[in-house]
Protein backbone atom coordinates (compact mmCIF):
# COMPACT_ATOMS: atom_id res chain seq x y z
CA UNK A 1 0.00 0.00 0.00
CA UNK A 2 3.45 2.17 0.95
CA UNK A 3 4.28 2.07 -2.21
CA UNK A 4 0.82 2.65 -4.42
CA UNK A 5 0.05 5.75 -2.20
CA UNK A 6 3.74 7.58 -3.28
CA UNK A 7 3.76 6.41 -6.89
CA UNK A 8 0.46 8.47 -6.74
CA UNK A 9 2.32 11.55 -5.75
CA UNK A 10 4.29 11.16 -9.12
CA UNK A 11 7.66 10.01 -7.92
CA UNK A 12 9.98 7.80 -9.82
CA UNK A 13 11.41 5.92 -6.62
CA UNK A 14 9.13 5.40 -3.33
CA UNK A 15 10.43 7.12 -0.19
CA UNK A 16 12.39 4.64 1.98
CA UNK A 17 9.99 4.79 5.26
CA UNK A 18 12.83 3.29 7.62
CA UNK A 19 14.54 5.77 10.24
CA UNK A 20 17.76 5.48 8.86
CA UNK A 21 20.19 6.48 11.48
CA UNK A 22 23.26 7.95 10.07
CA UNK A 23 26.52 8.66 12.19
CA UNK A 24 26.91 12.83 13.50
CA UNK A 25 30.39 13.85 12.28
CA UNK A 26 32.10 16.89 13.84
CA UNK A 27 32.49 18.29 10.21
CA UNK A 28 29.01 17.64 9.20
CA UNK A 29 28.23 21.52 8.59
CA UNK A 30 30.79 22.26 5.86
CA UNK A 31 31.74 19.17 4.50
CA UNK A 32 29.74 16.13 3.26
CA UNK A 33 28.75 13.50 5.70
CA UNK A 34 30.32 9.96 5.65
CA UNK A 35 27.30 8.33 3.20
CA UNK A 36 29.26 5.78 2.14
CA UNK A 37 31.24 7.78 -0.48
CA UNK A 38 27.67 8.78 -2.43
CA UNK A 39 26.55 12.30 -3.52
CA UNK A 40 22.64 12.74 -4.41
CA UNK A 41 21.98 12.24 -8.20
CA UNK A 42 20.92 14.62 -10.44
CA UNK A 43 18.19 14.04 -12.76
CA UNK A 44 17.16 15.47 -16.29
CA UNK A 45 14.03 17.41 -15.88
CA UNK A 46 11.64 18.97 -18.78
CA UNK A 47 9.82 22.02 -18.69
CA UNK A 48 6.34 19.56 -17.89
CA UNK A 49 7.86 18.76 -14.49
CA UNK A 50 7.86 22.52 -13.68
CA UNK A 51 3.95 22.20 -14.09
CA UNK A 52 3.52 19.28 -12.25
CA UNK A 53 5.66 20.52 -9.19
CA UNK A 54 3.39 23.42 -8.98
CA UNK A 55 0.45 21.95 -9.48
CA UNK A 56 1.88 19.79 -6.36
CA UNK A 57 2.60 22.30 -4.82
CA UNK A 58 -0.85 24.47 -4.96
CA UNK A 59 -2.27 21.37 -3.89
CA UNK A 60 -0.18 21.31 -0.59
CA UNK A 61 -1.19 25.15 -0.33
CA UNK A 62 -5.07 24.02 -1.24
CA UNK A 63 -4.60 21.66 1.80
CA UNK A 64 -3.14 23.14 4.30
CA UNK A 65 -4.17 27.16 4.01
CA UNK A 66 -4.42 28.01 7.87
CA UNK A 67 -0.87 26.95 8.21
CA UNK A 68 1.08 28.54 5.24
CA UNK A 69 -1.23 31.75 5.60
CA UNK A 70 0.25 31.84 9.00
CA UNK A 71 3.61 31.28 7.80
CA UNK A 72 3.71 33.13 4.69
CA UNK A 73 1.93 36.44 6.47
CA UNK A 74 5.14 37.33 8.05
CA UNK A 75 6.85 37.80 4.65
CA UNK A 76 4.73 40.50 3.36
CA UNK A 77 4.58 42.58 7.12
CA UNK A 78 8.33 42.10 7.14
CA UNK A 79 8.80 43.51 3.89
CA UNK A 80 6.11 46.32 4.11
CA UNK A 81 7.38 47.04 7.60
CA UNK A 82 11.17 47.49 5.84
CA UNK A 83 10.21 49.49 3.09
CA UNK A 84 8.17 52.06 5.80
CA UNK A 85 11.84 51.81 7.94
CA UNK A 86 13.76 52.80 4.30
CA UNK A 87 10.97 55.77 3.70
CA UNK A 88 11.62 56.80 7.09
CA UNK A 89 15.39 57.32 7.15
CA UNK A 90 15.87 59.13 3.94
CA UNK A 91 17.23 55.83 2.12
CA UNK A 92 14.91 55.77 -1.22
CA UNK A 93 17.49 54.81 -3.82
CA UNK A 94 17.85 51.34 -1.53
CA UNK A 95 14.14 50.53 -1.19
CA UNK A 96 14.32 49.08 -4.71
CA UNK A 97 18.13 46.87 -4.20
CA UNK A 98 16.45 45.93 -0.70
CA UNK A 99 13.25 44.69 -2.45
CA UNK A 100 14.75 43.18 -5.44
CA UNK A 101 17.36 41.41 -3.47
CA UNK A 102 15.22 39.46 -0.37
CA UNK A 103 14.21 36.84 -2.66
CA UNK A 104 18.53 36.17 -2.50
CA UNK A 105 17.18 35.14 0.91
CA UNK A 106 13.35 34.18 0.08
CA UNK A 107 14.59 29.79 0.35
CA UNK A 108 14.97 30.29 3.88
CA UNK A 109 11.84 32.12 4.44
CA UNK A 110 10.18 29.21 2.90
CA UNK A 111 11.93 26.52 4.75
CA UNK A 112 8.82 25.85 6.83
CA UNK A 113 6.59 25.34 3.98
CA UNK A 114 9.30 22.54 2.94
CA UNK A 115 8.76 20.70 5.89
CA UNK A 116 5.11 21.00 6.18
CA UNK A 117 5.37 19.51 2.34
CA UNK A 118 7.66 16.73 3.75
CA UNK A 119 5.69 16.23 6.25
CA UNK A 120 2.64 15.24 4.04
CA UNK A 121 4.34 13.88 1.34
CA UNK A 122 5.41 11.04 4.11
CA UNK A 123 1.80 10.70 5.32
CA UNK A 124 2.94 12.86 9.00
CA UNK A 125 0.62 15.00 11.03
CA UNK A 126 0.71 18.75 9.83
CA UNK A 127 -0.45 21.63 11.99
CA UNK A 128 0.77 25.16 12.27
CA UNK A 129 3.96 24.46 14.38
CA UNK A 130 5.54 22.18 11.99
CA UNK A 131 6.56 25.28 10.13
CA UNK A 132 9.35 25.43 12.80
CA UNK A 133 10.12 21.80 12.82
CA UNK A 134 13.35 22.08 11.39
CA UNK A 135 14.63 23.78 14.34
CA UNK A 136 15.23 20.15 15.58
CA UNK A 137 17.20 19.19 12.21
CA UNK A 138 20.68 17.78 12.83
CA UNK A 139 21.15 19.43 9.98
CA UNK A 140 20.69 23.07 11.84
CA UNK A 141 23.83 24.24 12.03
CA UNK A 142 24.80 23.71 8.11
CA UNK A 143 21.16 25.40 7.62
CA UNK A 144 21.69 28.26 9.28
CA UNK A 145 25.63 28.24 7.91
CA UNK A 146 23.84 28.29 4.40
CA UNK A 147 21.48 30.94 5.54
CA UNK A 148 24.59 32.85 6.67
CA UNK A 149 25.94 33.24 3.41
CA UNK A 150 23.33 34.14 1.53
CA UNK A 151 22.77 37.10 4.17
CA UNK A 152 26.46 37.99 3.62
CA UNK A 153 25.45 37.63 -0.44
CA UNK A 154 22.67 39.99 0.47
CA UNK A 155 23.98 42.67 2.21
CA UNK A 156 27.27 42.78 -0.37
CA UNK A 157 24.12 43.41 -3.19
CA UNK A 158 22.88 46.11 -1.05
CA UNK A 159 25.79 47.52 -0.88
CA UNK A 160 27.38 47.57 -5.11
CA UNK A 161 23.74 49.11 -5.40
CA UNK A 162 24.23 52.10 -3.54
CA UNK A 163 28.44 52.19 -5.10
CA UNK A 164 26.41 52.06 -8.24
CA UNK A 165 24.13 54.93 -7.45
CA UNK A 166 27.05 57.03 -5.67
CA UNK A 167 29.37 56.63 -8.84
CA UNK A 168 26.11 58.68 -10.73
CA UNK A 169 24.78 60.60 -8.39
CA UNK A 170 26.88 61.81 -5.92
CA UNK A 171 26.34 62.23 -2.62
CA UNK A 172 22.43 63.55 -3.49
CA UNK A 173 20.03 63.06 -1.27
CA UNK A 174 16.74 61.92 -2.47
CA UNK A 175 13.68 61.53 -0.03
CA UNK A 176 10.63 60.74 -1.77
CA UNK A 177 9.86 57.56 -4.28
CA UNK A 178 8.47 61.16 -7.00
CA UNK A 179 12.15 62.76 -6.58
CA UNK A 180 13.34 59.10 -7.13
CA UNK A 181 11.77 58.16 -9.84
CA UNK A 182 12.12 61.19 -11.45
CA UNK A 183 15.36 60.85 -11.48
CA UNK A 184 15.79 57.50 -12.60
CA UNK A 185 13.94 57.77 -15.64
CA UNK A 186 14.31 61.64 -17.12
CA UNK A 187 17.99 61.46 -16.53
CA UNK A 188 21.50 60.21 -18.01
CA UNK A 189 22.93 59.00 -14.95
CA UNK A 190 19.37 57.45 -13.85
CA UNK A 191 18.87 55.36 -16.84
CA UNK A 192 22.44 54.31 -16.44
CA UNK A 193 21.57 53.05 -13.25
CA UNK A 194 18.67 51.36 -14.20
CA UNK A 195 20.88 49.18 -17.23
CA UNK A 196 24.07 48.46 -14.72
CA UNK A 197 22.06 47.74 -11.90
CA UNK A 198 19.48 45.86 -13.24
CA UNK A 199 22.76 43.63 -14.91
CA UNK A 200 24.89 43.56 -11.57
CA UNK A 201 21.17 42.24 -10.06
CA UNK A 202 21.47 40.10 -12.52
CA UNK A 203 24.35 38.33 -11.91
CA UNK A 204 23.30 38.58 -8.33
CA UNK A 205 20.08 36.58 -8.59
CA UNK A 206 21.95 33.89 -10.98
CA UNK A 207 24.39 33.15 -8.80
CA UNK A 208 22.47 32.70 -5.71
CA UNK A 209 19.08 30.87 -7.69
CA UNK A 210 22.18 28.15 -8.23
CA UNK A 211 23.50 27.29 -5.07
CA UNK A 212 20.06 27.44 -3.36
CA UNK A 213 17.71 26.41 -5.64
CA UNK A 214 17.37 22.23 -4.35
CA UNK A 215 20.42 23.00 -1.11
CA UNK A 216 17.84 23.82 1.36
CA UNK A 217 15.13 21.57 0.83
CA UNK A 218 17.70 18.82 0.31
CA UNK A 219 19.97 19.89 3.54
CA UNK A 220 16.16 19.44 5.23
CA UNK A 221 15.86 16.13 3.85
CA UNK A 222 18.76 14.51 3.43
CA UNK A 223 22.20 13.65 5.71
CA UNK A 224 24.78 16.13 3.83
CA UNK A 225 26.42 19.14 4.72
CA UNK A 226 26.56 22.85 2.97
CA UNK A 227 29.37 21.91 0.09
CA UNK A 228 27.58 18.62 -0.85
CA UNK A 229 24.02 20.36 -0.86
CA UNK A 230 25.35 23.26 -3.11
CA UNK A 231 27.45 21.94 -5.54
CA UNK A 232 24.48 19.80 -5.99
CA UNK A 233 22.00 22.65 -6.42
CA UNK A 234 24.70 24.18 -9.00
CA UNK A 235 24.78 20.33 -10.43
CA UNK A 236 20.49 20.63 -11.43
CA UNK A 237 21.24 24.01 -13.03
CA UNK A 238 24.10 22.79 -15.18
CA UNK A 239 22.11 19.52 -16.19
CA UNK A 240 18.90 21.58 -16.97
CA UNK A 241 19.91 25.04 -18.00
CA UNK A 242 16.49 25.90 -19.51
CA UNK A 243 14.26 24.51 -17.70
CA UNK A 244 15.97 26.06 -14.53
CA UNK A 245 15.50 28.99 -15.96
CA UNK A 246 12.54 28.73 -16.71
CA UNK A 247 11.57 27.80 -13.28
CA UNK A 248 13.74 31.19 -11.99
CA UNK A 249 12.00 33.45 -14.80
CA UNK A 250 8.29 32.35 -13.25
CA UNK A 251 9.43 32.53 -9.56
CA UNK A 252 10.91 36.16 -10.49
CA UNK A 253 7.35 37.42 -12.34
CA UNK A 254 5.25 35.38 -9.49
CA UNK A 255 7.23 37.12 -7.17
CA UNK A 256 6.99 40.91 -8.68
CA UNK A 257 3.12 40.59 -9.07
CA UNK A 258 3.27 39.45 -5.52
CA UNK A 259 5.02 42.53 -4.43
CA UNK A 260 3.19 44.75 -6.83
CA UNK A 261 -0.06 43.80 -4.85
CA UNK A 262 1.97 45.96 -2.15
CA UNK A 263 3.21 43.04 -0.47
CA UNK A 264 0.05 41.37 0.34
CA UNK A 265 0.10 39.02 -2.98
CA UNK A 266 3.21 37.43 -1.17
CA UNK A 267 0.94 35.67 1.40
CA UNK A 268 -0.18 33.25 -1.57
CA UNK A 269 2.61 33.48 -3.58
CA UNK A 270 5.43 32.58 -0.99
CA UNK A 271 3.44 29.37 0.21
CA UNK A 272 2.91 28.02 -3.17
CA UNK A 273 6.45 28.80 -4.41
CA UNK A 274 7.45 26.68 -1.67
CA UNK A 275 5.80 23.94 -1.64
CA UNK A 276 6.59 24.08 -5.49
CA UNK A 277 10.27 23.81 -4.77
CA UNK A 278 10.07 21.14 -2.53
CA UNK A 279 8.26 18.78 -5.34
CA UNK A 280 10.97 20.25 -7.81
CA UNK A 281 13.80 19.48 -5.63
CA UNK A 282 12.05 16.08 -4.84
CA UNK A 283 12.00 15.67 -9.09
CA UNK A 284 15.30 16.72 -9.87
CA UNK A 285 17.32 15.13 -7.38
CA UNK A 286 17.56 11.19 -6.67
CA UNK A 287 18.88 10.31 -3.31
CA UNK A 288 18.19 6.48 -2.36
CA UNK A 289 22.00 6.15 -1.55
CA UNK A 290 22.18 9.27 0.77
CA UNK A 291 20.79 8.21 4.43
CA UNK A 292 17.81 10.71 5.83
CA UNK A 293 18.56 13.78 7.81
CA UNK A 294 18.60 12.97 11.51
CA UNK A 295 16.04 14.62 13.86
CA UNK A 296 15.85 15.45 17.50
Amino acid sequence: MTNVKFQRLGYYHPLEMDQEQSAATGQHVVIRSKLAGKSPIVRSIRPVDLKNAFNKGLDDFLAMPTHVLFLALIYPVVCFGLGAAILDHDLVPDLYPIAAGFPLIGSFAAIGLYELSRRRELGLGVCWNHVFEFVHSKSLRAIVALALLFSVIFIVWVAVARAIFTVNFGDKEIVSLTEFAGELLTTSHGRNVIIVGNAVGFLFAVLVFSLSVVSVPLLLDRNVGVAVATLTSVRVVIKNPITMALWGLFVACSLLIGCLMLFCGLAVVIPVLGHSTWHLYRRAVEHHMVPRAEWK
